[in-house]
């Protein structure tokens, strides 16, 4: 077993790229496998949305990270896996073959069978994405400054975020500060015509926290100006609004923060799925059925001892990338496996603005302007390199004391509906003088 093996790993998100740098210098060849170049910090996806940083701040490279001779960084699209033959095949028509499998390609936004919404309501995954919606959210304060009819006005300043849970929380606050911040440089709008409505189908937001954190975190929103509908799921969503529960809420930007499903990893191996596409996996990772093939992270269903499942956190991919990469070194080294993966479970952590967040550490459970300096702290450690974390740090430094968003620009074509709306709604010319 100690000749040169190969090891492929299926996506550079925090599960992946851990795993491979937990094979640096092995001295067995690795090949990371992304449809993008980079490895994106998601948890700070919505500030990019909202225009309190930039895409590079929480984004770097994947090659820049992995720098060991022994890894390999490949850009393509992987579409399916020929367990048989141990080989990955890639939209690139490049067969990669392996002697270890390790799947981390992470989880899509899931509409719960509404897949048609995805092209009115866009979704906080991507950098792509991120832009999407800055682009959406500042677009609309833009047309509503000539805006002339109070309807269409009304609906240009009504942004909603669907789903309650941290994702949404955050969302939904930062659209407040952004908004908000931003209504002083219009001439034309003022900051009580902005409605921000977070909608959740269940009782409460933040449905994996305390009630207590829970009602400091409505309170806080509310103070925010954000309208929180809790008990009342969507029905429908256009490109004029949203249908939630009985109510028809005219809305230029829909933001949907709600569920996410695994990527079909499951479907190119044949494994046993959850329901939420995610592969059944054993007490080590491993797919049941399938030699030296592993899944991890958000595409992996992980049964503790207890009965209850892993959530699809970046602390669980991060120690299943770990555990798995040391597993594998040590199988092929013949040295013993060592125990069965358990998770140490650090706390949950959300951020509802400014100086506000909530943090359950078990038996420590915090709100208000201490949990927000930890949140910030924590994910300023996550940063995978030293010029992110010195960029974000002095963005936030700069949003804290001037309570201003970073560069509010609007870089991409506008849509077509949009520019009608300008146009056939532009404020008359004063005349010449």
């Amino acid at each position: 077993m100690s000749q040169r093996k190969k090891i492929v790993i299926v996506g550079a998100g925090f599960g992946g790229l851990e795993a491979a740098k937990g094979l640096e210098n092995s001295g067995h060849d690795v090949t990371l496998i992304d449809k993008t170049n980079h490895h994106l910090f998601q948890p700070l996806l919505y500030q990019v949305a909202t225009a309190a940083l930039s895409p590079a701040d929480i984004a770097e490279t994947t090659r820049s990270v992995l720098k060991a001779e022994n890894v390999t960084v490949l850009m393509a699209e992987v579409t399916g896996v020929d367990t048989a033959a141990r080989k990955v095949r890639t939209d690139t028509g490049q067969g990669i073959d392996y002697d270890f499998l390790i799947l981390a390609a992470g989880a899509d936004y899931s509409f719960f069978g509404h897949d048609e919404w995805a092209d009115v309501a866009p979704v906080l995954k991507t950098l792509d994405d991120a832009l999407r919606v800055r682009e959406k959210l500042l677009s609309s304060l833009e047309a509503a400054e000539h805006c002339m009819d109070e309807a269409e006005r009304r609906r240009l300043l009504t942004f909603a975020v669907v789903g309650g849970g941290p994702t949404g929380v955050e969302m939904a606050g930062s659209i407040a500060e952004l908004t908000r911040s931003s209504a002083g440089q219009f001439r034309h709008i003022r900051a009580d015509e902005i409605r921000i409505k977070l909608i959740e189908a269940g009782p409460k937001i933040l449905g994996t926290f305390t009630p207590r954190q829970s009602a400091y975190a409505l309170k806080a929103l509310e103070r925010h100006g954000v309208e929180v509908v809790l008990e009342t799921p969507v029905r429908d969503i256009t490109t004029e609004g949203l249908q939630a529960g009985d109510e028809w809420i005219d809305c230029a930007c829909v933001i949907w923060c709600a569920g996410t499903e695994a990527r079909k990893s499951g479907e190119w191996i044949g494994a046993g799925m959850a329901r939420n596409g995610a592969i059944v996996v054993g007490p080590d990772c491993a797919v049941p059925g399938l030699q030296d093939v592993f899944a991890i992270g958000d595409v992996a269903s992980f049964r503790q001892p207890d009965g209850s499942l892993l959530p699809g956190l970046a602390p669980v991919a991060k120690q299943q990338g770990r555990y798995v990469a040391k597993l594998i070194r040590n199988r092929i080294e013949g040295r013993p496996e060592g125990k069965s993966f358990r998770y140490r479970n650090w706390g949950s952590m959300a951020v509802i603005g400014r100086s506000k967040a909530v943090a359950d550490f078990g038996t420590v459970k915090l709100k208000g302007f201490v949990a927000w300096l930890i949140w910030s702290i924590v994910h300023l450690g996550l940063l995978v390199s030293f010029r992110n974390r010195l960029s974000v740090y002095l963005n936030w430094c700069w949003s804290w004391l001037t309570r201003r968003q970073g560069a509010r620009l609007v870089t991409r074509p506008q849509e077509a509906g949009r520019q009608r709306i300008i146009r056939d709604n532009m404020k008359p010319e004063l005349p010449e003088v």
